[in-house]
């Protein structure tokens, strides 16, 4: 049965595809291990590469500012990515990078057992929710798969890029907090 050090330990050394040979650092997660909410973004950038952090740059800026707006911070909820290691130039990770890495969230979330996750935009909705989703269409609403509560937002970035969908994020966020006050026993808003 994993265990947190053991998880990381093991994640820390993967080699299970070609952007191990790129990478500056494995970038496992971070936040409270017991968090019932799991935010889920596509994968580390040069900065989440340099510091092994997820989510520390300017999309990772504008994310504690959107947690904050509800009540949030990141040491309340977990924040993840589908793959662990940067791809070149920040590309998206090819099908073959994120099967071959899906298994580390997998058991992350075993070990978490989060009552909603949050798919930071459409490649992790893809992988997390369904395989058609549509983040323009299908964003904010939410998808129960087993026993947990699903929904993705627009990726930090993309709001950075368009400012024009963030009151809707905005909405979906506050979504969030309802959906958070209903379900989560133990974290305080």
């Amino acid at each position: 049965m994993d265990t947190w050090e053991s998880l990381r330990a093991e994640c820390l050394t993967c080699q299970g595809c070609s952007l191990a040979e790129t990478r500056t650092n494995v970038v496992f997660g971070d936040g409270a291990e017991d968090a019932e909410i799991l935010f889920i973004g596509e994968g580390p950038g040069q900065h989440e590469d340099e510091q092994g952090k997820p989510f520390v740059g300017r999309a990772g800026k504008l994310l504690d500012d959107m947690l904050e707006m509800v009540n949030l911070d990141r040491t309340k909820v977990y924040i993840a990515n589908i793959v662990k290691c940067r791809p070149p130039q920040n590309r998206d990770p090819l099908n073959v990078e994120q099967d071959a890495c899906i298994d580390w969230l997998r058991r992350q979330t075993a070990l978490l057992r989060p009552k909603i996750i949050v798919c930071l935009g459409r490649i992790a909705a893809k992988s997390i929710i369904k395989k058609d989703y549509r983040i323009t269409a299908e964003h904010g609403q939410w998808f129960e798969k087993n026993g947990v509560q699903m929904t993705a937002i627009y990726h930090p970035a993309a709001l950075l890029r368009d400012v024009s969908k963030r009151p809707d994020t905005f909405e979906d966020m506050k979504s969030i907090l309802a959906k958070a006050k209903e379900l989560c026993e133990h974290t305080e808003f």
